[in-house]
């Protein structure tokens, strides 16, 4: 999922104002709003079909060959970066894309596309509580009421997936470590971003996940055997999902103010659900779907409470 590295800047870049009536820039600023979350809400479901042709791995890899090769495209991605913060551009590969995003195909060999994408929505909440932890400060009273939301609200998601056992179970826990490994890179990307700009630290955090995951991923991708619908999925989870968004993403926190740019990622879990069910048919319980009403709940009054505190996301 790669909102996070938007949605943990702390920057804001004011709005430029609008003219009176200047109706083509209010819907140039909702499309930039909404594109990335409605994209990245289709990850999930790609990624299902990527899983027809090929290898989890392989899914992985080839997404990061497509969207390094997309971004390359940009000239802004390849400005340069500071030189102290290579080490830190490393880490995000690893813990931002190469291991979550390893752990998500893998996931939906045994969980709905539906339930991954909407389990995504407890990213802001793991995000929130690591930031506390690194800070060694204790949040506000709002900021642990929300928390306590988003907790209960994840916990009842992962409920049927875990009391079903065997490799639902699995397929959940893998979920949840791929959200932990999002929530520490969120801290770790906001200075890189603030420093450096997104699209030059997400272009060379992609390189970096495509070298750690090519060993698995390359036999896999040399092995895939393609329809038509695996192979536009695949491109297209790599060209947009992996890629495009991420400049949309960009061009929006500029214009828009990071803060409220990065609400788009509210509109992944909901696209992940309806996806899955209108697309591929899949069942999620109903205490799933009530798990991520609360589990968004939760994001949303993160956010509320960190500006009521100063703190913005």
């Amino acid at each position: 999922m790669n909102a996070i590295l938007q949605a943990g800047t702390t920057i804001e870049t004011p709005r430029l104002a609008s003219a009176p009536g200047a109706t083509s820039s209010s819907l140039t600023d909702w499309a930039l709003l909404i594109a990335p979350g409605a994209i990245w809400g289709t990850s999930f479901l790609l990624i299902a079909e990527g899983l027809q042709a090929m290898a989890p791995d392989g899914v992985t890899f080839t997404r990061f060959v497509i969207g390094f090769l997309t971004l390359s495209m940009f000239p802004a991605a390849r400005r340069s970066v500071q030189t102290s913060d290579r080490a830190g551009i490393f880490w995000l590969g690893v813990l931002w894309l190469a291991f979550p995003m390893s752990m998500f195909p893998h996931a939906e060999q045994h969980v709905s596309s539906a339930l991954t994408g909407m389990l995504n929505g407890a990213i802001p909440i793991i995000a929130a509580a690591v930031a506390a932890l690194i800070a060694r400060k204790a949040p506000s009273r709002a900021v642990v009421a929300a928390l306590a939301v988003g907790v209960a609200g994840a916990v009842l998601m992962a409920l049927p997936g875990i009391g079903a056992g065997g490799s639902s179970a699995r397929g959940v826990m893998l979920i949840v470590m791929a959200l932990v490994s999002y929530g520490v890179a969120i801290n770790l990307a906001r200075p890189l971003q603030q420093r450096n700009g997104a699209l030059p630290v997400v272009w060379r955090a992609l390189g970096v996940a495509l070298v750690l995951t090519a060993p698995l991923g390359a036999p896999a991708l040399a092995a895939a055997q393609w329809t038509p619908r695996s192979l536009m999925a695949v491109l297209a989870l790599g060209c947009f999902g992996t890629a495009t968004a991420n400049a949309i993403m960009a061009t929006a926190a500029g214009r828009l103010g990071a803060t409220r740019a990065s609400a788009t990622t509210f509109l992944v879990p909901v696209v992940a659900l309806l996806l899955g069910v209108i697309v591929r048919g899949e069942r999620v319980a109903a205490i799933a779907i009530a798990g991520g009403a609360l589990c968004l709940a939760g994001a949303w009054l993160i956010r509320r409470g960190t500006k009521t505190t100063g703190t913005t996301r």
